[in-house]
């Protein structure tokens, strides 16, 4: 068979990473303002644009996509199908929302149309967690997702940046022109076309293919059904992603809020950009950090330092203490990702490998939206309707937030006793 070289694996797949990443926070970052500010949705029904689409994601890795995946062992394909199925998606959705008069109409189309693209995106999602554990051993994983978040973390950066230039159209348009003339979502489908190139460069994965790393230990299927480790441990990662994640959607509402910090659409660029400057930073060092101290360590830092960032995000209203704490949210992520991603890959099975990544990815896709659709959102338009401060509002959802994030330290402590004893 074939060799196919690390180096110009890596180089396919930061690629695809970059571009990625880019397409998300050229569209995603300012979504959300525009289903607010622009088209007048609620708090809760803004989440939805995250919620909606996460659910039918994870509905279709588990029960399609992962059973295709792991009974004909292929995952290259099934990213380039996912993204090219979304692309043209996007382009309909905004065809649709523009042809209705009613601005909340327009946006509950915008949200129905995502989810239906989730269905496409699923494929791409659960092809690419299961190809990087096709082609990396153990001890490779935590370096690699680190490089490669950091490599994501400069396409989101420029993504954010291009997406604040033309949310207001260079600022000589109205805000909200990106998303209701086109250009973010003509732009963003484009992206997703492009990103898929370096891909048909790559190995196919799957296991005992060219793809696999022949030298990789794993786990035996034996051992993960004969306990409840992996369960315990996705239990765990469902309350840190949910809670750390349930102020995603809302943050730049409140960033933007005029009886808040009341910054501009660039401004909110800078600030989110922060947080894409840490993820660059962090992703470098995380797979060195793994190495000494271990991905469980590691990865409870993790979890406690983005603890502290929402926090510090819920007690000030200086916008110096905003970038710090999105700066130390964009290394918390890095790690949180990469150790959890390495512990859970050698907790999987390889035969199962698709499959069961989708429980492990359910635990980061939903928390984007679910979280803030019934937490967050619910939390401050109830806050709202009984006469209390937006600004408070906003600020007890993400006291809420890091409650959530901290009652997940209880599983993993259950965790780390059980393999302590194994």
């Amino acid at each position: 068979m074939k060799q196919f070289l690390p180096s110009r694996l890596f180089v396919g797949l930061s690629s695809f990473e970059m571009m990625a990443m880019f397409r998300r926070g050229l569209f995603y970052a300012y979504l959300s303002i525009y289903l607010r500010h622009f088209l007048g949705l609620s708090v809760t029904e803004t989440t939805l644009f995250a919620t909606a689409p996460m659910i039918t994601n994870i509905i279709f890795q588990t029960f399609v996509w992962g059973k295709i995946s792991d009974r004909y062992q292929i995952r290259r394909s099934m990213i380039i199908a996912g993204e090219w199925l979304a692309a043209m998606g996007t382009i309909i959705v905004w065809y649709f929302h523009r042809q209705t008069s009613n601005p909340l109409t327009s946006g509950r189309i915008i949200i129905a149309g995502l989810a239906i693209i989730e269905i496409f995106w699923s494929m791409s999602n659960i092809g690419w967690s299961a190809l990087i554990s096709d082609v990396y051993n153990p001890s490779q994983r935590s370096r690699v997702q680190g490089q490669l978040a950091s490599i994501g973390g400069l396409g989101r950066m420029l993504g954010v940046w291009s997406g604040g230039l033309l949310y207001d159209g260079l600022t000589r348009q109205y805000a909200g022109w990106g998303f209701f003339e086109g250009p973010l979502f003509f732009i963003a489908s484009a992206v997703m076309v492009i990103s898929t190139i370096p891909l048909f460069f790559m190995p196919e994965g799957g296991t005992g293919k060219q793809a696999l790393n022949a030298g990789q230990t794993e786990i035996q299927p034996d051992r993960l059904d004969s306990s409840s480790i992996f369960w315990l441990f996705l239990a765990a990662m469902v309350l840190v992603n949910f809670g750390r994640n349930a102020i995603a959607i809302i943050l730049p509402q409140y960033l933007v809020m005029e009886s808040g910090l009341g910054i501009s659409s660039r401004a909110l660029g800078k600030v989110v950009n922060i947080q894409s400057a840490s993820i660059i930073i962090c992703g470098l060092v995380v797979g060195k950090l793994a190495g000494r101290f271990g991905d469980k360590k590691l990865l409870l830092a993790g979890i406690t330092t983005a603890i502290a960032a929402l926090l510090t995000l819920a007690i000030s209203m200086r916008i110096e203490m905003i970038y710090l704490a999105n700066f130390i949210r964009g290394a918390t992520d890095v790690i949180i990702m990469a150790t959890s991603y390495s512990l859970a890959s050698v907790l999987i099975p390889p035969a199962r490998r698709a499959r069961l990544f989708s429980f492990y990815n359910a635990t980061f896709f939903l928390s984007w939206g679910l979280a803030g659709t019934l937490v967050s959102g619910p939390l401050i338009d109830l806050l709202l309707a009984t006469g209390h401060h937006p600004v408070f509002a906003y600020r007890a959802s993400f006291v809420a937030a890091a409650v959530i994030t901290t009652s997940g330290l209880i599983p993993l402590g259950i965790l780390w006793r059980r393999l302590t004893e194994r």
